[in-house]
């Protein structure tokens, strides 16, 4: 655990903002439910802990899963004392939290595919990819960054939805920050709104609250108003994060993001989507075939416990929506900025990709 513990300090003397971490012996998050009024850290010695807070929506994120997986496995193997039944059966569970994101079901099996033998040589294996998978996961953060702000000019008013930022990233911007983080920090002039994101509140509540840390001027407005705001001309550009891309360029990402990409296809309003070559399933051939994950109908009908509809209201919540490829201007990934057409540019990604074999 040393290593998984020294990388921690080193990340967190950088100033990034770490959604998970190692620090004296426990598995460590921050509770992304509570904010941004209480950061509240939770220690965690068992996977099923870490399951549980991924169900939750603790922690969550693409990326911020994704990784997840890394830190999950490696503490099976740490508590089981490397035993390969132990680690596998730790990573089953892991991969059935959350359906839609691939990060997730990628890492476990890259992780699980890693190791040989057993004891505590195993565990080291596993310590060692773990810490090149995180490495891996901050390195395409600072890579797609620096790709997608080339894409936004000084004075631009981009929009995001959702929360695809540092914590549910490797503690730099996740996806769609990290292309608004740097592009700000290369001194462009720029405005961001955020849409709340009913109905866990992700844009309000995280969005807004790294873009303040951040220092990048922001402005909150509530889901429906985004067809408005393009009418009038108030946004240059749509930069979003992604669950998972499919091998056509179909997207899946929190729902309310494909009515976005209509309205800003209506408006000719460039919509981008930020992701990591990681993020993309070229065993899923469209948007089609990607499993929604339909969470329970209180998170609609109530917020913090408190009820918002009439008793036995009906209430649906699909997590994710698709976004078909001809609403996608382009996908930002730390290979550079794919357009179409999707499906034969992202298999010339793939070939220059190991890690999407």
């Amino acid at each position: 655990m040393q290593r998984l513990e020294s990388l921690a300090k080193r990340l967190k003397e950088k100033e990034l903002a770490l959604p998970i971490w190692f620090e004296e012996g426990k598995l460590k998050i921050i509770d992304q439910t509570k904010l941004p009024f209480d950061e509240i850290i939770y220690s965690f010695s068992e996977v099923k802990q870490l399951a549980d807070a991924i169900r939750s929506m603790m922690i969550r994120g693409s990326g911020a899963i994704g990784l997840c997986g890394a830190y999950g496995v490696y503490l099976a193997a740490y508590q089981s004392k490397g035993d390969p039944e132990n680690i596998k059966q730790a990573g089953e569970l892991l991969k059935r939290t959350r359906p839609t994101a691939v990060n997730l079901m990628k890492t476990v099996d890259e992780m699980v595919a890693s190791f040989k033998g057993s004891g505590e040589d195993v565990v080291a294996q596993l310590e060692e990819k773990a810490v090149e998978i995180i490495e891996r996961q901050l390195q395409f953060e600072y890579q797609l960054g620096e790709n997608g702000a080339e894409l936004i000019e000084d004075g631009d008013t981009i929009m995001t939805h959702c929360h695809s930022g540092a914590l549910g990233g490797a503690g730099y911007g996740g996806r769609a920050l990290s292309v608004i983080r740097t592009a700000h920090e290369q001194g462009k002039k720029i405005h961001v709104f955020t849409c709340e994101t009913r109905p866990y509140l992700q844009g309000s509540r995280i969005t807004a609250y790294e873009l303040k840390k951040f220092g990048i001027p922001h402005t909150l407005i509530t889901d429906n108003m985004s067809g408005f705001c393009m009418s009038k001309r108030m946004i240059d550009k749509v930069v979003v994060g992604s669950d998972r891309v499919s091998a056509n360029g179909d997207l899946a990402n929190k729902v309310g993001t494909y009515m976005h990409a209509l309205a800003a296809k209506e408006h000719g309003i460039p919509f981008f989507t930020a992701t990591s070559s990681h993020t993309i399933d070229f065993h899923t051939p469209s948007g089609k075939a990607i499993e929604v994950e339909m969470r329970d109908s209180s998170e609609v009908t109530q917020i913090k416990g408190v009820p918002i509809a009439p008793e036995g209201t009906k209430a649906l919540y699909p997590s994710f929506d698709i976004t078909p490829n001809r609403l996608i201007t382009g996908i930002i990934t730390e290979k550079g900025v794919i357009q179409a057409p999707f499906e034969t540019n992202l298999r010339k990604v793939r070939e220059k990709v190991d890690i999407l074999q």
